[in-house]
């Protein structure tokens, strides 16, 4: 992790003038609502930087049986998502110390189920006056839509 947010902040030192946008999430079964955002995001800057909760991070917020797929495949295919231009995985339950390790961000998307009265990130990111956008879902789809209305029902 440590060696992702170097590599992170030296190409931001080198790239003063592009704009920085980060958003975060776990990333679990990528979906057509996961794609929608990291375009969205991408599309509000020159680099993405994606925060995804390390697999101990998703068992305290998912639960003991997520994540489906380990923090590899996970990364991997955000890896391969043309919108993407770097991805770091964080162990606690929010990026806030993530986003305090990297040297600059201008924008932070974050989806719409959120507002700035729920967002354990807001006093960081406010610190740092980064612009905080909130995504619109367009797809009604989530990962543990998907878990719940499918996967459940073939096990049942």
């Amino acid at each position: 992790m440590i060696e992702n947010i170097k590599r992170v902040n030296d190409f931001l030192r080198e790239n003063p003038g592009k704009k920085v946008v980060f958003t975060n999430g776990v990333f679990d079964i990528l979906h057509k609502g996961h794609i929608e955002v990291l375009e969205f995001s991408k599309s509000l800057g020159d680099v993405l930087i994606v925060g995804i909760n390390s697999d101990i991070s998703v068992k305290i917020i998912k639960g003991q049986n997520r994540p489906i797929l380990n923090l590899e495949n996970r990364m991997s295919v955000l890896n391969s998502i043309r919108y993407v231009d770097f991805v770091i995985p964080f162990d606690n339950r929010t990026p806030i110390g993530l986003i305090e390790q990297l040297e600059r961000i201008d924008s932070y998307v974050k989806g719409g189920d959120y507002n700035m009265d729920n967002l354990p990130e807001r006093e960081v990111l406010l610190k740092r006056n980064a612009e905080v956008i909130f995504f619109k879902f367009k797809s009604d789809i989530s990962t543990s839509k998907i878990v719940n209305d499918y996967c459940l029902k073939i096990i049942k």
